[in-house]
């Protein structure tokens, strides 16, 4: 059974992108919710990786429905030195920027699709994914002076981190199919609106909707009956608290976000962690 920060000191990392909903600055919080030991991790909602990284458990299943983003942790895990060789060749310059975000790069290798969205997430606007119904990467260029584009000790750090990980592209309940007991599953989905009456058909549309929403709360009443240890994020919403209402203990603590396409969706809101 391996215990917190299974890594030393000298192992220590952090997420190698920036996402929307990251949870760095939650960690003491979700650190208090955490089994003292554990058998293996499991995290279907991958996105930045914050509480893997944190953690870096001899053993994990990490999974997102988003292909490229599983070949970018694929590429650094399996190639880091070719996506350091290409970072380091990148520059900061929209008319790169542009090129690239134009490129096929689902035809490429895990350590290009790996360099070109690390490139696009370091100096595109706020660090933001997204993708047009054709599944274009659509993000403009950022207004940063001089962004770290290539980190190459926390690259290093984080491939050695995701050595012994099993990476999926599926979605939350086959990745957690296979957890047992003593293991231990964080799941954090695509957050509920806070204001349903505005946002949440638009929200649905999207594939990650009410439905989804009562799927996972099932998937995690039927982890704790096969004696896994769950951990769950979302929004403060009354849906939210509707559906954790029975079985779960839920507590609400202080999030501030720094990604969002919106200067009103950043700064401090409320979260709830559900266990």
């Amino acid at each position: 059974m391996q215990l917190l920060s299974a890594g030393g000191a000298d192992d220590a990392c952090k997420p190698f992108l920036k996402w929307a909903g990251g949870k760095r600055q939650l960690m003491p919080q979700l650190k208090r919710y955490i089994p003292e030991g554990f058998n293996e991790y499991f995290e279907p909602f991958l996105g930045g990786g914050a509480l893997f990284f944190e953690l870096r458990p001899q053993k994990a299943v990490l999974a997102d429905v988003n292909q490229r983003l599983i070949r970018t942790y694929k590429g650094v895990r399996d190639s880091v030195d070719e996506v350091i060789r290409r970072l380091k060749e990148y520059p900061h310059d929209p008319a790169f920027f542009y090129r690239l975000r134009q490129a096929d790069i689902d035809a490429g290798t895990d350590a290009e699709v790996a360099a070109w969205f690390i490139y696009l997430n370091r100096t595109g606007f706020n660090g933001l994914y997204r993708v047009n119904r054709v599944n274009r990467f659509n993000v403009p260029f950022g207004r940063y002076t001089n962004p770290t584009i290539c980190d190459e000790p926390n690259l290093r750090a984080c491939s050695r981190a995701l050595a012994n990980t099993d990476l999926l592209v599926t979605d939350f309940e086959n990745a957690t199919a296979k957890a047992k007991v003593e293991d231990f599953v964080y799941l954090d989905p695509p957050y509920v609106p806070l204001s349903t009456t505005s946002s949440f058909t638009s929200y649905t549309s999207g594939g990650f909707g009410a439905p989804e929403h009562e799927r996972l709360r099932d998937v995690a009443r039927d982890l704790k009956k096969r004696q896994v240890s769950v951990l769950l994020s979302n929004s403060s919403s009354p849906f939210v608290r509707s559906l954790y209402s029975e079985g779960f203990q839920v507590r609400e603590v202080a999030a501030t976000r720094l990604v969002n396409s919106k200067v009103s969706g950043r700064g401090a809101i409320a979260e709830l962690l559900i266990t």
